[in-house]
């Protein structure tokens, strides 16, 4: 029979565990379970950064949050998870200034051809005032907030015949993203676009269901387009950048001091994927090269010529001021 004193210790014990147990519970029914949705393949440092942010997130809320990434349009095409963010059915995406665009016009200027003179206009402009004062207006027109900029690189045509003047872009059946500003550089030089959905490119090329397609040197790479396409033009028509977005129901729910930490560690993987294709792009045409591909090195001047009038065209979804605010940065 246990003593008075030894009762006493085995209840204390029990009381303690019993404790412990719900504190463990509760901890793990407070852990909020997310998901961030995107198009780009498990080899992009788009999806290696994301899955970082992920454990960083975990840690940095002291497991409040916890984070699945969905590659390679495993949650739905670029439009579907666009649409996810406002119906709460994703938490978290990349995607393009160009979707963006869709839901709040000025955004999309970011994706416009030849609106960048080179990379450090567009980081120039990643890091202005005009890009806080357009992303407010997106998170007041939809709710949702705009984390960070990451660089996606500069599109180039790839194709099975050299392109090195507009004249030999008249007709071609060129593969572009679902976004009307994409549509605009190949509309510019005569060419037919063609929207597809990304995972259906390969497949496209292959079948000669377009004749062409337009993406960074990276994205050529990752999604093997090389393969089945004997050129890569370098025409560099958008700088293009993916935004990191934060579903407004995900971002009305969380405590300032976590709102700081999903900014801070967007913004940072946001650096690194930046480096990572700059990186990239300076190595692959060597790479390209080494695999039979032709690299057809391109006078823009006059592709570019051609694409400007557009800018602030019927195509415009900015009004002038901002266009000229954005030619002044870094000037």
């Amino acid at each position: 029979m246990m003593q008075p004193r030894q009762l006493k210790m085995a209840r204390w014990v029990s009381l303690t565990l019993l404790a412990s147990s719900i504190g463990i519970a509760g901890m793990a029914q407070a852990q909020q379970s997310l998901r961030f949705a995107h198009v780009y393949e498990t080899s992009e440092p788009f999806h290696e950064w994301a899955e970082w942010a992920a454990d960083q997130i975990e840690d940095r809320t002291d497991g409040r949050y916890s984070i699945t990434v969905h590659p390679a349009s495993s949650l739905g095409k670029e439009a579907d998870i666009n649409e996810g963010l406002q119906l709460g059915t994703v938490d978290l995406i990349y995607t393009g200034n160009q979707f963006a665009g869709r839901f709040y016009g000025p955004v999309a200027i970011a994706g416009a051809p030849y609106m960048f003179r080179d990379f450090d206009h567009w980081q120039a402009y990643a890091d202005s005032e005009l890009f806080e004062e357009i992303a407010q207006g997106y998170q007041e027109t939809t709710g949702n907030v705009p984390l960070a900029m990451n660089y996606y690189g500069r599109r180039h045509v790839t194709s099975n015949e050299p392109i090195n003047t507009p004249e030999d872009m008249q007709a071609l059946k060129i593969r572009t993203p679902n976004a009307p500003m994409y549509m605009m550089f190949p509309e510019a030089v005569g060419a037919n676009p063609t929207p597809i959905a990304f995972a259906e490119v390969y497949l496209a090329l292959q079948q000669g269901v377009v004749d062409a397609q337009e993406n960074p040197l990276p994205t050529i790479k990752a999604k093997a387009f090389h393969e089945v396409q004997d050129y890569i033009n370098l025409t560099g028509h958008i700088t293009d950048s993916l935004i990191t977005i934060a579903g407004g129901p995900l971002w009305n729910r969380l405590s300032e001091e976590d709102r700081e930490i999903f900014r801070d560690v967007y913004t940072e993987a946001g650096e690194r994927i930046t480096q990572d294709i700059l990186q990239s792009e300076e190595e692959l045409v060597a790479w390209f090269e080494g695999q039979g591909t032709m690299v057809n090195e391109v006078d823009i001047t006059p592709f570019r010529e051609a694409t400007i009038p557009a800018h602030n065209g019927d195509a415009a979804t900015w009004d002038q001021e901002t266009y000229d605010r954005l030619q002044a940065i870094g000037q």
